[in-house]
Parts: C-alpha cells; structure tokens; sequence
C-alpha cells in the first residue's frame, strides 16, 4: 500500500508560483485510505528531466533524492559497494528479473517483502478479473457522452445491493484519486499518472489529470472497477513510472512538490478495492446446474431448466426438454422465478413434468441455499382466501396495475393470481406471487397513489370504483394488514439513469430511466421508447443495475432507440415490438396495446403527477381505507 512521499519539505522552495496558489484539497469521507506525506510516490522512467536511475540497484527514482553530486546512487551503501564485482551481480539479479537490492531502502520505505506480496496479490487479482470481465462495446453509444451531454444523474452503485460491489462501495465519490495510465505521452512504454474523479454515474467516472485544474480538454469517462485503475501508491509499490500528461509538462518545474501539496490529506481507493471487486463477481450458481423455474408458455407452472451460462449473476437457462437449447429463459440468480428441484411440490404449485426420465451426464441440481429466501409468514391467523381481490403489477403487461384475483393459496405463503377480465379459461396465466411480495397491493392502492388501475377488460362501469365492483361480483378485498408495507431507504431519485432489464424480453438488458417513485415501487422508462412500454419494478428487483453494469460483466447493453426510429414508431411498428417482447405467452393473453386500446376506446388516461410521488421512505399514505 502506498506510504506517501519521502520528504514533506525537500525542495518545495523550487515548485513554480502556480503551485503556491494551489486551492486546498476538499475533505472527503473519512473510510477511504488518505494519502500522507511520508513516502516515495513519483518516479519518472529514463532519459527523463529530474529522474536518474541507480548504477548499483537499478532503482528509478527522483534526481534531487539521490545521492552524490553526480546523482549515481541512490543511497550511501549503494555508492560504496559499488564495483566490478557487485556490479555485476547487480545486473544479473536486474536481468532475471528480481527485484531492487535492500540498499534501496531509502527510496523505497516500505518492506520489499509486503510490497512484492501486494503486487503478486494484485496481479492474481487482475489474472481472476480477466475471467470474469470484458468490455463490451455499444457501437456509437457512450454512457459518459449521453451523461455529459444531457446534464443527467446517474443511480449510485449503493442502490443495487446485489450488484458488484453494491455491499461495499463506501464513500468512492468526487475528489477521490486515482492511479490511471497516461494518454497524453509520447513514451512507448506504459505510463501513469494521477487523476481525480470529478463526476460518477456508477460504476463510471469522469476523471481528470492532476495538473489540469479547472481544463476539463483531456477528461474522460472509464469504469472505476477496470483492471487500469488503482489506488494511489500502487506505481510505487508495482515500479511503475509516474509521468505528468505532455500537455502540462511546463506547467511546474518541480513535480514532486506539485503532487505533495495536492495530494497531502487527499483520498484514494481502498488497497484491496481490486480484490473485492473480483471475489463480488464470483457467482455460486455453474453451469449444469438443474432448477425449477417459470414456463414462459404457461404462467401457472414451473418446468425444469439447466444452467446454461453465467454472465454478471444473470443466468441463461435452457429448458431441459429443449433438444437445440433455442428455447430459453434469462433471469437473475436472485430472481423470484427460479427455485430448487421439488420446491412446486413442496408448496402445491402446478410443475410440468419432463419426457426426460434421468438427469443427462453432468446435471446436478443446485442447492437449495443458492436461493433467494422469502421472508416467513404466518397464515395461522386471519389469511389470505380464495376470491379475495386486490390490485396486481400484470405480468404481461409490467406497464399495467390491474384489478386481480386470489385464484389459489398454496403453502408457505405463496399465492395463485389471476387478472380480473383477461384470464385464459384453464387459468394458464394465473401467476405465483408470495404475500411479501412487492408487486401486489391492497385495494386502493392505486387510486390513493395517483396511479391508472386497470379495470377488468369489458368492464362497462367507467371510471372504475372498487366499492360498486365489490358489491356487483359479491366479493372482499383482502386485508390491508396482509400486505408488505416496508419501505427500505432505497436511494432512488427521478430522473436517475441506470441499467435494466426488458421483463418482457428478459435478455435484453436496456437504458433506462426512473420517472416516478411510489414509496419502494419504481417506474422505468425505457429511453427512445414510448411511455406505454415503461415498466413497474421494485426498488430491490435484481433486474435493475448501475451505470456501467454492461461493461463491467461482459453483458450487451441496448443503446436508446435512435431518433429516426422515435419519429417513424407507428402503431405497426409498436405491435410488432410488444409482440417480440412477450416473455410469457398465455394461450388467450391479448398483447398489452390490443388490451389498452379496447379498454378505453379512444379515450386518453395519463398518469398524474400529483403529490403522492415518494422518494421518501415514509409510509404514511402507503394504503387507503377500504369502503366498508
């Protein structure tokens, strides 16, 4: 880890006037490593104004540190154990690739044992990231342009708790600096440079050379979490050369004071920030691996699928009866729609039973703790019962919170829902939610909250009113008690851009962007797409990542739908997209357009704008009363 710089007050007379008017650095977050005083951080590579390399050691250093007038040495047992004999042993040990002599201690404060530790940790690290991780490229698209050049704000990487990372980014923010190779150089070789982030849109930053001030003509955008970015002090330890960009070279005629003075007391990344990006990208889920998971063709059962790849904790699973493995299903590991072998029969849920009668050579099943837990009810008491109604996110239609239906109670808390209007008569699109379930509300949720309740499709009565629909289909309304009504601190705000997933084309991995928040409830706009395919997720879904998420992983990232596109869209054009993007395909299920335009007949509904939008974690208002 890095110590700092040798000497505090060598030479600081000799800095430029500019750097005695350099502005104090802004404090930062106190969990970040800070940068002290005490150590050696620049060097410059041969050949270079103000560097000299030692004829005794090989050790690269700064010139004025050196010792003797001639400057050959780096230290006094270096200048005296210099000849012929030691000399030579010297250079074999340089050619072999060893590192510096202990006589280099006094460039050099920190035990060569823990700094060649640290480096050799650091490159298994980046050999472990290589496997995880590539950059994958979006032709003509560019996060940090569309950032720039549209002002926008990006979700923080502490709003998605099961991305990489998302446990603990502690206070990576504006101000904190980094180690990034240098651009602006003519040297054939590799060369660093210190740079701060002056902007974050998660897991990218826009950052800028030290050296640069308030010039942002050489900033550029790149992924914190890159295998080129490091922690301050990691050239030092690694002996890698430290050169200042080209462009500000004649800025100082002392460097070294340059960068005592801005980076005295400054914060850099975690020593072990590499480490842990790499051990939060590895995922327990391997391919081969058997699990119970949604028939996409029928909502209300569950087949058996196979763990085809792993990409950033999403899963490809191919279904097991699918010979040419085409007919597959993308979900996150944390994903509500898969589950371990035998969980349908454990709780009653509807299972289609595979033509296979043993698993293939090499299926195992997944074990049951790789899944993510429900939290515990108890149906003891007064419970949810079959025809009760409450309101429900559509699963056809993410852009839809219909009228619903209890249609079955299974066992640990998991319920049968049906869409009040539109369900296929053998029930094959009922779909199972759990009673925590932040997809489902009680009656009124919607109408307190401002929200379009889609009425049941041939519902006459307009506008909807859940009191006279009670009273004319003879039913209740589930308990409000019933309901999840926690509201975690999710730090959501609107406008937020962020990375997600199309649910109706689970592949596909979108920009989107957060255009309104009701308590823990999100709606993602999908952007150069129309409002009508805007989603309702939660705040926790797994389907909802960083800026940056794409890159980081390896996964596609889908570009906003160009202009030209935009202006073209027609209604043609629309059904062909939502008939392609149907993830679940129920036997009688209208598309959600077909559904929206026979629902309201011509009629305009928008969604208001009114008070209700939360960005708080306050529940008050969560639910209404129920008309007795």
């Amino acid at each position: 880890m890095f110590d700092g710089y040798d000497s505090c007050s060598e030479d600081t007379s000799s800095s430029s006037s500019s750097d005695e008017s350099e502005e104090e650095v802004a404090p930062l977050p106190s969990s970040l490593p800070i940068i002290k005083n005490n150590g050696q951080v620049y060097t410059y590579p041969d050949g270079k104004s103000g560097m000299a390399t030692c004829e005794m050691c090989g050790m690269v250093g700064v010139r004025d540190a050196f010792y003797s007038k001639t400057k050959r040495f780096c230290s006094v047992s270096c200048s005296r154990s210099y000849s012929s004999n030691s000399k030579k042993a010297s250079i074999l040990a340089r050619l072999q690739g060893k590192p510096p002599t202990k006589k280099a201690k006094v460039l050099q404060k920190q035990p060569l044992v823990a700094k060649l530790a640290a480096y050799a940790q650091y490159q298994a690290t980046l050999q472990n990231q290589a496997k995880t991780k590539a950059a994958v490229p979006v032709e003509g698209f560019s996060w940090g342009n569309y950032i720039n050049s549209n002002s926008f704000t990006a979700a923080p990487v502490t709003c998605f708790k099961h991305a990489p990372m998302g446990t603990c980014w502690g206070d990576i923010a504006e101000g904190v600096r980094v180690e990034v190779p240098n651009t602006d150089c003519s040297l054939p070789t590799k060369v660093f440079w210190i740079a701060g982030i002056v902007k974050l849109a998660g897991y990218n930053a826009l950052l800028r050379y030290e050296g640069f001030e308030n010039d942002s003509s050489l900033d550029f955008w790149c992924n914190i979490c890159g295998s080129d970015i490091h922690p301050v002090g990691w050239c030092a330890t690694s002996g890698k050369p430290l050169v200042p960009p080209r462009s500000i070279q004649h800025k100082y005629t002392n460097w070294k004071a340059f960068l005592v003075k801005r980076l005295t007391g400054a914060k850099t990344l975690p020593p072990d920030f590499s480490q842990k990006v790499s051990e939060s990208m590895q995922y327990p889920f391997k391919t081969s691996m058997r699990v119970e998971v949604v028939d996409k063709t029928h909502l209300c059962r569950t087949r058996v699928a196979v763990v085809d790849s792993v990409v950033g904790g999403r899963l490809r699973l191919v279904y097991e009866e699918s010979e040419d493995k085409t007919d597959d299903f993308w979900c996150h590991m944390y994903s509500p729609l898969i589950h371990h072998i035998g969980w349908s029969r454990s709780i009653g849920h509807r299972f289609k039973r595979s033509d296979i009668t043993k698993k293939q050579d090499g299926h195992f099943d997944a074990p049951p703790h790789l899944f993510m837990k429900v939290k515990e009810v108890d149906a003891a008491g007064e419970w949810f019962k079959e025809g009760m109604k409450l309101e429900a996110i559509d699963p056809l239609n993410l852009s839809a919170i219909c009228v619903a239906t209890i249609r079955k109670v299974l066992a640990d808390g998991y319920l049968m829902i049906g869409i009040d209007g539109s369900e296929a008569a053998d029930g094959s699109d009922w779909f199972c939610y759990h009673a925590t379930s932040p997809s489902i509300f009680p009656v009124g949720f919607c109408e307190i909250n401002m929200i379009e309740l889609t009425p049941p499709r041939g519902y006459a009565k307009l506008p909807f009113k859940w009191f006279d629909y009670l009273r004319e289909t003879d039913s209740i309304a589930a308990p409000v008690k019933l309901f999840n009504k926690e509201v975690p601190n999710h730090g959501f705000h609107v406008g937020m851009k962020l990375e997600a997933v199309d649910l109706m084309e689970p592949r596909l991995v979108c920009v989107a962007t957060v255009t309104r928040i009701i308590h823990r409830l999100l709606r993602i706009h999908f952007d150069g797409w129309e409002d009508e395919y805007d989603q309702w997720v939660d705040c926790e879904s797994p389907d909802l990542y960083p800026v940056g998420w794409c890159q980081l992983t390896g996964y596609q990232l889908q570009p906003p739908a160009p202009q030209s596109s935009r202006d073209s869209q027609s209604s043609s054009s629309k059904q062909k997209k939502k008939a392609k993007s149907q993830q679940y395909k129920g036997h009688k299920k209208m598309t959600s357009l077909q559904l929206k335009e026979e629902l309201l007949d011509g009629e305009e509904y928008n969604f208001l704008q009114g008070t209700s939008d939360q960005e708080s974690n306050g529940s008050a208002g969560y639910y209404i009363k129920q008309e007795p």
